[in-house]
């Protein structure tokens, strides 16, 4: 045998090996992807040679089990909270309509007219909640589409701020309340939805009214090119409030004393200053709760 002939074998053999080795890691691969597709495992996809892409097959396959892991986890957390709204809804909901239902017996059961009246203003009142809860829900599911998106446009804060607050005068006024007003005369402009923040703004007088002590505060100023508007509301139970957990969906500082809310008022203003590329934070000072946004002063 030549040494020309030795070293052809050789070469032979050796990418015979070569060819041996990446087919069997291919098998190899192909084994622990059948297993991955079949069974609920944090494992990742093993290799013994780097050469002939391999290295960069595995790496890909491993960042595809990854985003796979990442879209289950997510797709979990989302279930879990559509059965958290499913159940938070239906106790909800429980307290009012049982409510109905007794007053319904009682209309048919009444005998003068002024009974009458009155059991038909308290269920009018009733149904009105129940829209309200049900509006709530409508609205943060709809937040909470990642595909849902509204167009930013300059609005004046003075503007929006002042017409949502006079449409309370009338509430404000059966429930004894004389609230404090600071709105600077200066425009201060942003770049918002005016119907975003519109609702920002009721569901955080609403919060007041539901859950204060007859005492509010609203301001509106300007710091530099930072708008900041806040609502301060003395409540009552303030030392029962978490204020790391106000903003998480759901949340009351005491179920007992609101029956007509679903917790998702202060919830859904975030979600609207957040989409508005605010800030919204809240605090105790003492015995009033304040909720503080800030956006950036629109520029000319």
């Amino acid at each position: 045998m030549t040494i020309i002939e030795g070293i052809c074998i050789g070469i032979t053999g050796i990418v015979l090996l070569a060819f041996w080795k990446y087919q069997r890691q291919v098998k190899d691969i192909c084994r622990q992807l059948h297993f991955l597709s079949t069974h609920d495992s944090n494992m990742l996809i093993s290799k013994e040679i780097s050469w002939g892409n391999i290295g960069e097959l595995t790496e890909q396959l491993n960042c595809l089990l990854g985003e796979r892991k990442k879209e289950k986890i997510e797709g979990l957390r989302k279930e879990r909270e559509i059965s958290d709204i499913y159940t938070n809804l239906s106790h909800d909901i429980r307290t009012p309509l049982t409510s109905l239902d007794g007053y319904f017996q009682l209309l048919e059961q009444a005998d003068s007219e002024e009974d009458r009246k009155r059991y038909l203003f308290i269920i009018q009142e009733r149904i009105e909640s129940l829209k309200g809860m049900l509006e709530e829900l409508f609205t943060y599911t709809k937040l909470r589409n990642e595909r849902y998106s509204f167009e930013l446009l300059p609005i004046k804060m003075n503007t929006v701020l002042t017409k949502t607050v006079f449409s309370y005068y009338g509430v404000w006024g059966e429930k004894g309340i004389v609230p404090e007003f600071s709105i600077e005369e200066e425009p201060i402009w942003i770049m918002g939805n005016e119907q975003a923040l519109q609702r920002v703004l009721q569901n955080m007088i609403k919060n007041g009214l539901e859950h204060g002590n007859k005492a509010i505060k609203i301001s509106l100023k300007r710091e530099e090119n930072r708008a900041i508007l806040q609502v301060k509301n003395r409540v009552k139970n303030y030392e029962e409030i978490d204020i790391h957990q106000v903003f998480n969906r759901f949340y009351k500082s005491d179920v007992s004393r609101n029956k007509t809310s679903t917790g998702l008022g202060l919830s859904i203003a975030k979600e609207f200053v957040l989409r508005m590329n605010g800030e919204i934070e809240a605090s105790m000072e003492e015995d009033w709760f304040c909720v503080t946004i800030r956006f950036d002063v629109a520029k000319d």
